[in-house]
C-alpha cells in the first residue's frame, strides 16, 4: 500500500535494507548500548494512532535490546510539545520520540518552530505508513465521490469537512483533494478524531478524511459510508473499500505515518543499532499483524531513507499548506 512516490520508494527500500541486515551489523558491541532504560516520547495521548504504533514496537523492542522501554506521552500543541522535548534531551539514544505526518507540516504550518522538523533530529526508521479513508454521513445526499465531487462543484463553499485538527494529515488530504480537484469546502476543525466523528454521525458536517482503523468499526456498523480509500491499491483488511483512484480521482495518494527519531548529534552506531532492531521488529508475524491492525503497512527503513522521506514530506505538505493558506498562530 504505498502512497506518493516517497511512500513507495520508502517500502521498496526497506525491503533492501531487511536483506542487507546482516552485513549492517551496528559497530557497538551488544551491551554497549542500550545499558539503561530508553524512554520514547509519544507527542499525543494514551490510546490514539501514535500512542499505538508506538506500543506496537515498544514492548518488543525492550525484548529484543534487554532493556526497559517507557513510553512517555507528552500530548500539546499538535505534537510540538512532545517533538521539543525529544530535540532538547541528551544525544545519547535514551530518549526518543514518535512523530506522524503532522510533524513534518508544522514546519509549514508555524512561523517559529522550536526546532528544525528535520535538522534537529536524528531519524531512526520509518515504522509504517498509513492511507486515510474518505467518510460521508448518512445524511448526505451524495452516496458514491462522483456524486459529492458533482455537489461540491454546484454549491462551492457549502460542504463542510471535519478533521481531527488544524494540520493534521486528515485535513491536509482534504486540502489537496480539493485543490486538485478545484473544489470549495468548509473546514471544522476538532479537538481530535472523536469528537468530529460524533458531529459526521450526527449530521453536522458531511465528510471527513481519517485513518481506516478509527473509521472502520462506523463503516461496517452502517454509521457513515466510506467512499474511497487514499492508497494506491485496496486495505487487504478491508477489500470492499474502492481507492480514490477507483472511484474517479486517478493518480490520488495520501496519508499518515509513523517514524522514530532522536535528537540531533545522537551517535551515529546507536541510530543504526535502533534502527536495526526496529527493522526487524516490524517484520515479524506479531509485529505485523499489529501494525496493519492499525490501519499501516510496516517499514522499517534506514536512518538515511527516513531522513530522503522526511524532506519529501516537509516539501510536500509545504506546497498545500502555503496555496491553502493555512496558518496557525502562536
Amino acid at each position: 500500500m504505498p502512497m506518493t512516490p516517497a511512500y513507495r520508494t520508502a517500502i521498496a527500500a526497506a525491503a533492501v535494507f531487511a536483506a542487507a541486515l546482516p552485513a549492517a551489523a551496528p559497530l557497538l558491541a551488544q551491551g554497549t548500548f542500550p545499558a539503561r532504560p530508553i524512554r520514547v516520547i509519544v507527542p499525543f495521548t494514551p490510546g490514539g494512532f501514535t500512542d499505538l504504533m508506538t506500543r506496537a514496537v515498544g514492548e518488543p523492542l525492550a525484548r529484543s535490546v534487554g532493556q526497559p522501554v517507557v513510553i512517555d506521552n507528552r500530548p500539546g500543541a499538535n505534537g510540538i510539545i512532545g517533538a521539543e522535548i525529544v530535540s532538547r534531551a541528551n544525544a545519547d539514544g535514551y530518549t526518543i520520540g514518535m512523530v506522524i505526518a503532522g510533524h513534518a507540516a508544522s514546519q509549514a504550518l508555524y512561523e517559529k518552530l522550536p526546532y528544525h522538523a528535520v535538522n534537529s533530529f536524528a531519524p531512526i526508521s520509518l515504522v509504517g505508513v498509513a492511507p486515510l479513508v474518505l467518510v460521508a454521513s448518512n445524511a448526505f445526499a451524495a452516496k458514491d465521490l462522483k456524486e459529492l465531487l458533482a455537489v461540491a462543484r454546484a454549491k462551492p463553499g457549502t460542504l463542510s469537512f471535519g478533521s481531527s485538527g488544524v494540520g493534521a494529515a486528515a485535513h491536509l488530504t482534504m486540502e489537496l483533494l480539493a485543490q486538485q480537484q478545484g473544489l470549495s469546502l468548509t473546514h471544522v476543525p476538532y479537538k481530535g478524531t472523536a469528537p468530529a466523528l460524533a458531529d459526521l454521525m450526527g449530521g453536522h458536517i458531511q465528510i471527513m478524511f481519517d485513518t481506516l482503523s478509527a473509521m472502520l468499526p462506523q463503516i461496517r456498523a452502517g454509521k457513515i459510508r466510506a467512499l474511497g480509500l487514499s492508497s494506491e491499491t485496496r486495505w487487504s483488511a478491508a477489500p470492499e473499500i474502492p481507492t480514490i483512484a477507483e472511484a474517479g480521482i486517478p493518480g490520488f495518494v495520501s496519508g499518515s505515518w509513523a517514524g522514530l527519531l532522536g535528537p540531533a548529534g545522537t551517535p551515529r552506531a546507536v541510530v543504526d543499532r535502533l534502527s536495526s532492531e526496529i527493522a526487524k521488529i516490524v517484520r515479524t508475524p506479531e509485529t505485523r499483524a499489529r501494525i496493519v491492525e492499525l490501519g499501516a503497512e510496516p517499514v522499517g527503513n534506514t536512518p538515511d531513507e527516513f531522513r530522503r522521506f522526511m524532506d519529501a514530506e516537509v516539501a510536500r505538505w509545504a506546497k498545500v499548506i502555503t496555496q491553502a493558506m493555512i496558518r496557525i498562530e502562536q
